[in-house]
């Protein structure tokens, strides 16, 4: 993965299509407020699947090369679509790999601001329970609102703009 700036907002894409060009609205306006953002495009990492198999063995290549990214930017946003009720497994993969890395499972995660947003061919409110559970528990803090959107009901440009304000200030938390 090629060195990027360090933006105070990282918009993460857990699939291409709409979360993308959700994405991609989220860093536009996180702009308009005169933060630093950039897009992360999971589906463009080439991460294996985790697998318990693989705990042991040699990190994929194109791991520290995420890691970093997620390290430097204080706030993230998750854009993701819902898969069969639940996350999509390209993120919950790539949270697995980032998860052993070191000897603290929570380090990249604890205390880090987060924004959920989904635009989902289905109802969408399941993959953001699934993943605000996930990011708790991993000690994120996660944003109060989230987005839910589709077809019939576009994420609105305020609701965006609300959600990058709510995530500008909060503070990351040390550990």
């Amino acid at each position: 993965m090629p060195a990027q700036p360090s933006p105070e907002v990282l918009v993460i894409s857990a699939s291409h299509g709409e979360n993308l060009a959700l994405a991609e609205r989220f860093v536009a306006a996180a702009r308009q407020q005169g933060a630093e953002a950039a897009v992360l495009d999971l589906t463009s990492v080439d991460l294996p699947l985790f697998t318990s198999r693989l705990k042991g063995a040699a990190a994929p290549a194109a791991l520290a090369g995420l890691q970093a990214r997620l390290v430097a930017s204080p706030r993230w946003v998750i854009c993701a679509a819902e898969y069969n009720g639940s996350i999509p497994p390209v993120l919950t993969s790539a949270i697995a790999w980032l998860s052993v890395q070191g000897s603290d499972f929570r380090a990249l995660f604890n205390g880090r601001p987060v924004v959920i947003a989904t635009h989902s061919g289905s109802g969408g409110h399941t993959v953001l329970t699934a993943l605000r559970l996930q990011l708790a528990h991993l000690g994120a803090q996660v944003v109060g609102r989230q987005l839910v959107s589709n077809r019939s009901y576009p994420a609105a440009d305020d609701s965006i703009a609300d959600l990058i304000s709510r995530l500008r200030h909060l503070s990351a938390q040390q550990p």
